[in-house]
This record gives C-alpha cells, sequence and structure tokens, in this order.
C-alpha cells in the first residue's frame, strides 16, 4: 500500500471509530452495568476469557436483580466476540464495549461493540464497570497527531526519545566527560580552556550521533523535532550544525527546559505546546489556503454535497476535504417517475418528508447513510485521497460554517 493510500484508510479507520466513540459517549446504563474491556495485543484470549468468566461468577453477589442479569448478560455477550480471537488479539489489541443501555420509557437495549486495531496499541489490560461506557483511553488515540522527536541536553547530559502523539518514549541517554568550569592542577588556562571545549564538542557530537541513530530512518515520517535545555547549550549544538542536515531541516524550535533527564524529555513536550498545535493543522491550513486560492482565481474548486459529489464522480477531484466536525447523513430519496434525488440532513434528525424537484411527485426514501461515508467511498472507488480539516483555525470553522463542511480541491475544471 502506497504511503498515501496508507494516510487515507488510517483517516478512515479514525473517523469511524471517532463515529462508534460517540454514539458509545450517548449511552447510559441505569447501574454500573454497563462493561468495558480493554486487551493488549500481548495478552492471551484464553487469559481474557478467565478473567470475564471470574466476573461473571462474582457479579452473582450483586445484590440487585437488575443489575446483576445485566452484567451478566454483557459479560456472556463479551464471551461470545472473543470466541472469534485466536490466541492473540489483533495488531494494538481489541477495545469492547457491552451492557444494556437505558432506552427510555424504563426500557433498555443490549448493545455490544468490538473495536479491533485501536489507531495506537492498547497499553495495558483494562476490566471497567460502571453506568457509563470507558471512553477516554480510545479519544487520547484519536487525539494522535503525528511523530516528532525529542532532544534535551547540557553539558551534562542527555536524553533522546520520540513524541507519538501525546505519548513521550525515552529512548537513548548519554553523560558527559566536561569538566566544570574551574581547572585544576598546574595545567594553563588556556590548555584547559581548549580541552574543556573540545569535550564538548565530542559530547555534541555524541548527542548527534544518537539523534540521527534514532531519527534519520524514519525522517520521512517525522512531523518535527523539537530540542530543549539551557542556553547556550542548545543554541550551540543547533548552531553548530551537528545534527544530520536532513533532520536539521526538522527543527521546528529550541526551548528552555530545567532539566536534561527523562523528565526533560515531558517538560519540554509542555513547554514547546503552542508550537505542536500550530503545527497539528500547518496541513489542514496549506489545504485551506489552495482550496481559497483555486476557488479565488478559477473554476477548480467545488464545495456543498450536490456538486462535490457530482465531481467526485467524474474522477475530478484531487482531495476531498471534510470538516472533522460534520455529522450529516444523505437521504437517497426515488420518485413514482423513477427520479432519484439526494437531501444531506442532520444526523441527529428524523427522515423528512421529499418532493421529486423534477415532476412534484412525493418521493419514497431509498437509502439513508452517512454523508461522510457515502462521499469517502466514491473518492476511493476514484483515487481521490480525503482530508479531514480541523475547524481550530478561521478557514477550518470557514469550510463548516460556510461551505456545509464538505469541499474539494479539483484536477480540472469541470463547470460543476
Amino acid at each position: 500500500m502506497s504511503s498515501d493510500a496508507q494516510a487515507a484508510s488510517e483517516d478512515r479507520r479514525k473517523y469511524e471509530f471517532r463515529k462508534v466513540i460517540e454514539e458509545l459517549k450517548e449511552f447510559e446504563g441505569s447501574g454500573t452495568q454497563l462493561v468495558t474491556i480493554y486487551i493488549p495485543e500481548d495478552r492471551q484470549i484464553s487469559d481474557v476469557v478467565a478473567h470475564v468468566t471470574q466476573e461473571h461468577s462474582e457479579a452473582s453477589n450483586i445484590k440487585s436483580k437488575q443489575t446483576r442479569t445485566a452484567v451478566q448478560d454483557a459479560l456472556t455477550s463479551i464471551k461470545d466476540r472473543l470466541r472469534y480471537y485466536d490466541t492473540y488479539p489483533p495488531e494494538n489489541g481489541i477495545v469492547i464495549f457491552s451492557g444494556a443501555i437505558d432506552a427510555g420509557g424504563g426500557q433498555t437495549d443490549m448493545v455490544t461493540r468490538t473495536l479491533e486495531s485501536p489507531p495506537q496499541p492498547v497499553e495495558s489490560f483494562r476490566y471497567h464497570c460502571d453506568s457509563e461506557f470507558l471512553t477516554e483511553p480510545l479519544e487520547h488515540m484519536l487525539e494522535d497527531s503525528g511523530l516528532f522527536g525529542l532532544i534535551v541536553l547540557d553539558r551534562r547530559e542527555a536524553n533522546v526519545g520520540w513524541l507519538k502523539g501525546k505519548r513521550v518514549e525515552p529512548v537513548k541517554s548519554a553523560s558527559s566527560l566536561v569538566p566544570g568550569k574551574q581547572r585544576k592542577g598546574g595545567q594553563s588556562a588556556q590548555r584547559f580552556a581548549r580541552l574543556r571545549l573540545e569535550a564538548i564538542d565530542n559530547f555534541y557530537q555524541e548527542v548527534a550521533g544518537m539523534a540521527n541513530d534514532l531519527f534519520v530512518d524514519k525522517r520521512h515520517e517525522l512531523d518535527g523535532i523539537l530540542v530543549g535545555g539551557p542556553s547556550p547549550t542548545k543554541d550551540e549544538f543547533l548552531d553548530g550544525d551537528y545534527l544530520h542536515h536532513e533532520l536539521q531541516d526538522k527543527v521546528l524550535g529550541k526551548f528552555d527546559v530545567a532539566y536534561t533527564d527523562e523528565s526533560g524529555l515531558k517538560d519540554l513536550v509542555d513547554n514547546a505546546s503552542e508550537a505542536l498545535a500550530d503545527q497539528e493543522i500547518v496541513e489542514d491550513k496549506r489545504h485551506m489556503e489552495e482550496f481559497f486560492e483555486k476557488l479565488n482565481t478559477g473554476e477548480e474548486a467545488t464545495y456543498g454535497f450536490e456538486q462535490t459529489r457530482r465531481n467526485l464522480i467524474m474522477g475530478s477531484v484531487d482531495r476531498l476535504l471534510i470538516s472533522e466536525d460534520l455529522r450529516s447523513d444523505v437521504v437517497v430519496y426515488e420518485c413514482p417517475n423513477g427520479h432519484e434525488e439526494y437531501e444531506v440532513v442532520d444526523s441527529r434528525h428524523s427522515t423528512p418528508d421529499h418532493e421529486c424537484a423534477e415532476c412534484g411527485e412525493p418521493a419514497d426514501v431509498d437509502e439513508r447513510e452517512d454523508a461522510i461515508e457515502h462521499l469517502m467511498s466514491i473518492a476511493e472507488q476514484r483515487g481521490t485521497d480525503t482530508k479531514f480539516i480541523s475547524t481550530d483555525f478561521e478557514k477550518g470553522e470557514q469550510l463548516m460554517d460556510a461551505f456545509g463542511g464538505i469541499a474539494g480541491i479539483l484536477r480540472y475544471s469541470t463547470g460543476v
């Protein structure tokens, strides 16, 4: 799979996860009867089944008959789902949600959702039983904002690691042999100063070597590199061009950090939060600026559901731009005379009645589906990239508010 196709597949998977999470967050149980299980990829399924069986047995001690029955039914449903897996879960693990949700009027509905291979690995086994499903760990995974290299250093020590989404991972460390500023023994001041500068240079080369070993192979995946430490150390390190030239171009900024041990890597991320926030939406800004340029200077842009859909079918859309805040369904209507028409409605609203625009006849509902899924399916068939655009900047807001959350950059003008 090409990198573009892989990114598109990842974007779609994240959207599908986000939809399920939003649905799960709406569910409530009348008691502590909604069960959530997070299963890492290295946890044997047989161990999980044994744990669920034990929880089922202990649930018999729950005093409320309604809650007891609901919890045991949820655990039975989870065991049934686990039978579909062999020795271990798929890559990145599994998350299973099951329980009796409040359906109103004193009624309950049993729901079970299984999410395979989340965007980031499930880090540890977790069993949770409450009146709400536990979705926060999954939400944190969806906040993943790329891959960044981290370097913190002073003249005594250095640490190098990764920022993967929201997770800081220390990888390599080094201690220096740089002597203090006070010379000892009978060395001349000049000789001592020269030896000290050589030791500093050697240490900077060692730190750069660690960073190069870790980051160079990943340079095409890196979203940036952050460097932290006291002044003038970090300035000397960067100004001295110790890093591989391709990594030097990836440096987003240098930041004051008091500590240069593993905790300093976390301090670096905290102090660079503004730069990271800007980086998260830099690609979104680029796509939206190109869209507005195409819109203002020519006809190689489209927006709105119907026009974008028609261009997608023609194969003329290079990039489909969808607002992350869009929550709409598309309803397909067909009238007695065979005319087919589409209407976009808020996903929370009921399906409206519809009259055919061509003949005025009442039209029946043929299908209702998620508008994003509908457009992305066409885009995949036509080789069109889909980009989800944040609303955390002005042009991203405009995509949602002024253009209905749907737009496209065209390969050529179609007049549609």
